[in-house]
């Protein structure tokens, strides 16, 4: 019987398990993996299967996906033992600016602050881990979407930080569409505050992170 195409569906597992039309692209993750570098930009206009990518790569390397060897079995990754016994064991941070399209620098801030304070949400059990000091605990639950400037800055490298003494290994971090927070911030004449703000963030979760292994970032913009 034929598979089914499933135009749309970004969810790398989902096609896996719905046995939809697949095209393999997994050897990307051994090019990746193999190029050592630490933080890798991909650029491509939208509709050419980045956000899918990303879904795949982090179904691969998180740990919240250990033992789901179903999801690769077939494909060409798993055709090395060394890609078998990497999968599933990193922590990975993965957020998206894809919705980030406000009109005005006040609402884009809040709104990349929000997604910052959904991922916190997702790694809550931190608190209560054993691994974070008092002050490192308040500075968790002060993470909103109006917090200070500074805070923000450091958000995603704090959150770096707590993962690895966690797991004892340095995370993965994906970045979809980095910049579609940009395009609005030129379109609505809000570039130099957006860009003031983002620089701070990128370069503490990206430039200056001694808790990262890893990064993958892709934009929709030349």
């Amino acid at each position: 019987m034929a598979r089914t195409i499933s135009i749309g569906r970004q969810d790398f597992e989902k096609i896996r398990i719905n046995n939809n039309f697949y095209i393999d692209k997994t050897d990307f993750i051994r090019q990746w993996w193999e190029e050592g570098d630490d933080v890798t930009l991909i650029t491509r206009p939208r509709r050419f299967g980045k956000t899918l990518n990303m879904s795949m790569v982090e179904q691969f390397f998180s740990v919240d996906y250990a033992g789901r060897s179903d999801l690769f079995e077939g494909l060409s990754i798993w055709q090395e033992e060394k890609y078998r016994q990497l999968q599933g064991t990193y922590p990975v941070i993965a957020l998206s600016f894809a919705k980030v399209k406000e009109t005005s620098y006040q609402d884009a801030r809040k709104r990349i602050c929000q997604i910052i304070k959904d991922l916190y949400n997702q790694f809550d059990f931190l608190v209560d881990s054993g691994k974070l000091n008092n002050s490192e605990k308040e500075a968790y639950h002060n993470i909103s979407a109006d917090m200070e400037d500074y805070v923000a800055a450091d958000s995603l490298n704090a959150l770096s930080n707590y993962l690895m003494r966690y797991y004892g290994k340095k995370v993965i971090i994906l970045l979809d569409e980095y910049d579609t927070p940009m395009q609005e911030a030129y379109v609505g004449g809000y570039w130099d505050k957006l860009a003031a703000f983002t620089r701070s963030l990128f370069g503490a979760a990206f430039k200056t992170n001694p808790y990262m292994e890893r990064a993958l970032m892709t934009g929709i913009t030349r």
